[in-house]
């Protein structure tokens, strides 16, 4: 189980503790919170997450699209093969995508390849906002898209799942204090 750090420490802490931190919300990408620690202190986990955002969005194409490159497709050899960061298996475990049956895993298979030859990446989905069927339907809506198209909506979907994992690892005084929750240190 992951410890969830407090937004306060996170800006007082080294900036080897933060990096190392918040190393695993971007998918085998360490480098995104090396670019954001000079920035510190954030006021919010949203100008957190902003920043970091704004680190891959500042990335030229070849730049960006090798750091999509860098993720699991969904239903992928790496989902079957169990070699995922522990993030995208959680991730991709809320619709068991590593549980398909044949027909399923070739009908998934079939779609990352078409996508990833069209694109040059994998599809890349915040697969927490959706179920099984709906996920089918974004990936076969998504690959009649242009490629800059396709360059945005995974830039925005990448933004969406770490915002979901800083969320379960950081929490921010605004947003516990509402709920009336303690703030680890």
């Amino acid at each position: 189980m992951t410890t969830r750090s407090s937004l306060e420490n996170l800006n007082t802490c080294t900036p080897a503790v933060f990096c190392a931190t918040l190393a695993d919300i971007w998918e085998h990408a360490p480098w995104v919170a090396h670019g954001v620690v000079g920035q510190r202190p954030f006021a919010t986990v949203e100008a957190l997450h902003t920043a970091m955002v704004g680190v891959v969005a500042g990335l030229d194409e070849p730049a960006r699209v090798a750091f999509y490159a860098g993720h699991p497709e969904l239903a992928g050899e790496d989902a079957r093969r169990g070699t995922m960061t522990d993030a995208s298996v959680a991730e991709q475990g809320t619709l068991s995508l590593a549980r398909l049956d044949a027909n399923e895993a070739e009908h998934w298979s079939a779609l990352n390849r078409a996508y990833r030859t069209r694109f040059g990446f994998p599809f890349i989905l915040c697969i927490r906002r959706h179920t099984r069927e709906s996920a089918l339907h974004a990936f076969e809506q998504r690959l009649a898209h242009d490629r800059a198209t396709e360059l945005a909506i995974t830039l925005a979907e990448i933004s969406a799942i770490t915002r979901l994992r800083l969320d379960r690892l950081v929490s921010d005084a605004s947003s516990t204090a509402s709920h009336g929750e303690s703030i680890p240190s």
